[in-house]
C-alpha cells in the first residue's frame, strides 16, 4: 500500500480550499475544526488541507511542527478515510508543556475528528 503524502493526496490551491468551506460542512474538536466535503464520483482519495494561523501559534516553529504531526496522521489513516476533501484548521491554543506544543493532544483529537468524520461522511467505497 502507498502511504506516501503525494500531490494528488494534497489541496494545493485556493478554490479547492475556498470549495471545501463553502460545503459548509464542519466537525468541531477540542483543538481542530475539520471541514469536509465530499468528492465527484469517480475520485476514491482524500485530500488534506492544512490551516494554521498566527493568532493561535506565533512561533513558525510550532506551526510548522503541529502541521507535519497531521499530516503524519493522515497519511497513516488516509486508505481507510472516505473520498472527501478535508481541511484542518487549528481553533483553539493547544497546551505547551515545558515550552514544546504538545502533539499527543493534537493527535488525539484529529484522530477522534476522523472517526466522527467516517461515521457522517460514511465507509470508504472498494472497487
Amino acid at each position: 500500500m502507498d502511504q506516501t503524502f503525494a500531490r494528488r493526496y494534497r489541496l494545493t490551491k485556493t478554490d479547492e480550499f475556498s470549495s471545501v468551506f463553502g460545503f459548509r460542512k464542519a466537525i468541531r474538536g477540542k483543538l481542530l475544526m475539520l471541514h469536509y466535503q465530499p468528492r465527484v464520483t469517480g475520485e476514491t482519495d482524500a485530500r488534506l488541507g492544512l490551516v494554521v494561523g498566527k493568532k493561535l501559534l506565533k512561533r513558525a516553529v510550532d506551526r510548522n511542527r503541529c502541521k507535519r504531526v497531521l499530516r503524519e496522521q493522515f497519511r497513516r489513516r488516509r486508505a481507510e478515510l472516505p473520498a472527501c476533501d478535508l481541511v484542518v484548521r487549528l481553533v483553539a491554543k493547544p497546551e505547551k508543556s515545558a515550552g514544546k506544543l504538545d502533539a499527543g493532544l493534537l493527535v488525539e483529537d484529529f484522530l477522534a475528528l476522523l472517526a466522527k468524520l467516517q461515521r457522517f461522511a460514511g465507509p470508504r467505497e472498494t472497487t
